[in-house]
This record gives C-alpha cells, sequence and structure tokens, in this order.
C-alpha cells in the first residue's frame, strides 16, 4: 500500500469529484491521503472531506500564498482548531505552512516578513502540540531551515524538496522527510532525481501535491492521487529496488513522521 503525504483533495479543480478520487486512488492501492488545508476558509472543509473517505487524513495551516490576507486573529483561529482537532483522529499535522521566495509579490520586504512572523508563529504552535509540520519550501530552503532549527517542532515534512544535497541532510538531521513526487518524473530534473536516488531512503516520502506538480505522463494535465504507485515506480527505479520495497518503506516513513496517522489506521 501507498500514502499520499500531500494532496488537495479539496481543491477547485477537482469539482465534485474529490470522494471519487480518493476511492481511485484506494482502488490503486492508496491507502491514505494527506490533505493540508491552506487558509482558515477551509480548515472544516478538509477536516469534513477526510471524514468522508476511508482513506485520508488532514492537516491546518496558513499557506504562505495565503499569508498577504491572512489577519493576527487568524493565528489565534489556528490554535483554537487546532487544540479542538486534537480529539480527532483524522487530524496528524499543522500545514501547509512555510515560505515562499518565488512570487514576487512576496519577496517585497514587507511581505517577506509577514511570512516570516505567520511561519514562526504556525511553528510555536505545531511545537506546543507536539505535532509535526508539512512546510512549503520554494526558494526559502535556509530560511526554512533555520526557523525550524531555532522552534523544533515535532519534526515535518519538506514538501516538493528542490533544494541541494547539503540543504537536504540540514532537513535530515533536523528529523525532517524529503517529499518527492510528480517533479522526480522528468528526465530533466537531474539534482532532484540524482538526490531521490542517492539520499537515505528513510528520508523520503512521497506525495502528489495534486491537483498540483503533475507527473511527466499527465503534465500539463491535472494531477491526482492515484497517480502515486507510479510516482513510486519511477523512485523504484531510480534507485535499483523493487516497487514493494519502495512502497513499503515510503510508507513506513510516513506513519513514522505522521505519528497520529496511526490512530486512523492504514490501508
Amino acid at each position: 500500500m501507498w500514502i499520499d503525504t500531500h494532496c488537495h483533495l479539496d481543491a477547485h479543480e477537482f469539482g465534485n469529484e474529490s470522494v471519487a478520487q480518493a476511492a481511485l486512488a484506494q482502488g490503486q492501492g492508496v491507502g491514505m491521503i494527506v490533505i493540508p488545508a491552506v487558509e482558515t476558509a477551509n480548515f472544516s472543509i478538509v477536516a469534513r472531506l477526510a471524514a468522508s473517505v476511508g482513506n485520508a487524513c488532514y492537516a491546518l495551516g496558513i499557506h504562505p500564498i495565503y499569508v498577504p490576507h491572512a489577519e493576527e486573529d487568524h493565528l489565534r483561529v489556528l490554535r483554537e482548531q487546532v487544540a479542538a482537532a486534537m480529539g480527532d483522529p483524522r487530524f496528524v499535522a499543522l500545514g501547509e505552512i512555510g515560505l515562499d521566495f518565488f512570487i514576487p509579490m512576496l519577496t517585497e520586504p514587507a511581505m517577506r516578513e509577514k511570512q516570516i512572523y505567520f511561519f514562526r508563529e504556525q511553528l510555536k504552535i505545531a511545537r506546543d502540540f507536539g505535532l509535526p509540520v508539512l512546510t512549503h519550501v520554494r526558494r526559502s530552503q535556509d530560511v526554512v531551515l533555520k526557523h525550524v532549527r531555532q522552534i523544533r517542532p515535532n519534526g515535518g515534512i519538506a514538501h516538493a524538496f528542490n533544494g541541494s544535497e547539503q540543504q537536504a541532510k540540514g532537513y535530515i538531521d533536523i528529523g525532517f522527510k524529503l517529499g518527492f513526487g510528480g517533479a522526480m518524473t522528468f528526465t530533466r530534473a537531474l539534482q532532484i532525481r540524482r538526490l531521490a536516488a542517492e539520499l537515505p531512503l528513510e528520508a523520503i516520502v512521497l506525495e502528489t501535491d495534486a491537483p498540483d506538480i503533475s507527473p511527466s505522463w499527465v503534465h500539463p494535465g491535472r494531477n491526482s492521487p492515484d497517480q502515486i504507485p507510479r510516482i513510486g515506480a519511477v523512485l523504484a527505479e531510480l534507485r535499483g529496488l523493487t516497487v514493494q520495497q519502495v512502497a513499503a518503506a515510503t510508507s513506513a516513513n510516513a506513519r513514522a513522521i505522521l505519528p497520529r496517522m496511526q490512530i486512523v489506521g492504514f490501508g
């Protein structure tokens, strides 16, 4: 069985097909899908969606792209919602949170500082509740590492990892896993493929980021969680392992970094 550690199953691109997409993925052997929130407005949506299918769990957080419109009070709402969600077995992490220094508007000095503030405050919430984090890291590897090292949540996943070997080791050293997905399937993605092949297998988890980051055979179409087995097969080929070995290892890694997932059950 497989685990998709990052899938925006509630995204509008799925329309009214979200439940059907989860069922399709389950039919392909995807035993669990992690659905991260991106803003306070979809906290209840991801929780309800995870509860409505047999193979999903969720995370709560404010995504850096939504920080420009976020208010200080949203951090209070997040803390309160996390406290309430601790009693929900399908709640597994804080996320999606992080830093995005790719979008020009988000790199303006005031917005950069606001991003960092919201990231740090959310890391503190994760630390206070003993939760792992799902981090958005785009052109911000070293800055994200700096703040995670300072605040020390209970581990996490560097989603859609696209950094250097040194940065990868930095995340591994603080107990994080690295998320690999569709980008790894493109033959031109030499650095990502090299890291996927050479980093310790116990540091790697699989993800789709659906509906985004489609694998090569779907691009530029909509990504979906049922693609995880085929993405996993690419990882197996890169590492010279069997598909079964990769499924077992990456799923064990996901359960280790997201321990509340085991409350839900798997497979």
